[in-house]
């Protein structure tokens, strides 16, 4: 018997606390700790908990007196990623736009379908997230997986316990990476294929090597680690941080950041489809949440 589950709102930016979940909100000094707060899921990221991270997100960002903004996790895990097998998956449900100006995927079918709520939920949060004004750091710990990564790669400085873990398996989907598709920027080019065609995880001491993460502590001392860089941050006039910000996201993408993403992304979703009309028609190429684990737990960090 299927048990029909009831699908929380998202936060809005009144609602946030320091235990609200899926995602808490609190503030110290000048600093705003966002936590995604769904550990009973490894902090996997449905629809709900993507609202309630952009309202979050705006509250500090229209708060004077936030300086930096801290993305931290609580539980065991950082983000297991998108949420494609927890009983509050919501894909189906309509949220209003947010991130881009786009039609309501819950009224499409297919390809159509799937763009419209990824043009919205991946891209374009992901994109409106990144040209925040305020300097992002984000606190990892544990997995780091796929749309996890997606969430670390916006942020401007990523510092790593030594218990961190990296991957994105999707290519064991027939996809060609997570959505937000900056692997090749933030990792270079061939530490990027080998990651992809492979599937493997990376530890933070490879992520460092790279030049993917700015820091990896000891699990213990990682909020400590965060806060003294975030009180540095803070002593800078916020003007001249927004617009450094710009001038070096400007910079990424005249490297062409954003052409490529908008390119891959095409690809992304010609393989969606193209697993679709295999078949066995499942636009994820026949893996779950429970068989993307089970590799992952299979391999060394």
């Amino acid at each position: 018997m299927v048990v029909a589950v009831t699908i929380p709102s998202p936060l809005s930016a009144a609602e946030l606390g320091p235990d609200t979940s899926p995602v808490a909100y609190e503030t110290a000094d000048a600093i705003a700790y966002i936590t995604l707060n769904r550990p009973e899921f490894r902090n996997a990221q449905n629809s709900v908990m993507t609202y309630s991270l952009d309202a979050a997100f705006v509250r500090a960002v229209d708060d004077s007196a936030v300086k930096v903004i801290v993305l931290r996790a609580a539980g065991k895990h950082f983000s297991a990623g998108h949420d494609i097998g927890t009983p509050e998956r919501d894909f189906h449900v309509k949220y209003p736009n947010t991130a881009s100006l786009y039609w309501d995927h819950t009224d499409r079918a297919g390809g159509d379908q799937r763009l419209a709520r990824e043009t919205e939920v991946y891209m374009g949060m992901c994109r409106r997230w990144r040209e925040m004004p305020k300097p992002v750091i984000a606190q990892v710990h544990g997995a780091c997986i796929a749309g996890g990564l997606m969430l670390a790669w916006i942020c401007d400085f990523i510092v790593a316990s030594d218990d961190a873990f990296f991957s994105d398996p999707v290519v064991k989907m027939g996809i060609p990476g997570v959505e937000y598709f900056a692997h090749a920027f933030v990792l270079g080019p061939r530490r990027a294929k080998e990651i992809l065609y492979t599937g493997e995880r990376f530890g933070a001491d490879k992520a460092l090597e790279w030049g993917m993460v700015n820091h990896v502590v000891p699990r213990d001392e990682l909020a400590a680690k965060v806060d003294e860089i975030a009180a540095r941050i803070a002593q800078m006039p916020q003007l001249g941080l927004a617009l450094t910000k710009k001038a070096v996201n400007i910079s990424e993408d005249q490297m062409g950041l954003r052409n490529a993403m908008d390119s891959v992304f095409g690809w992304h979703h010609f393989s969606h489809s193209a697993n679709a009309e295999a078949p066995e028609g499942d636009p994820l190429g026949g893996m779950d949440a429970k068989s993307m684990k089970a590799g992952a737990d299979k391999q060394g960090s």
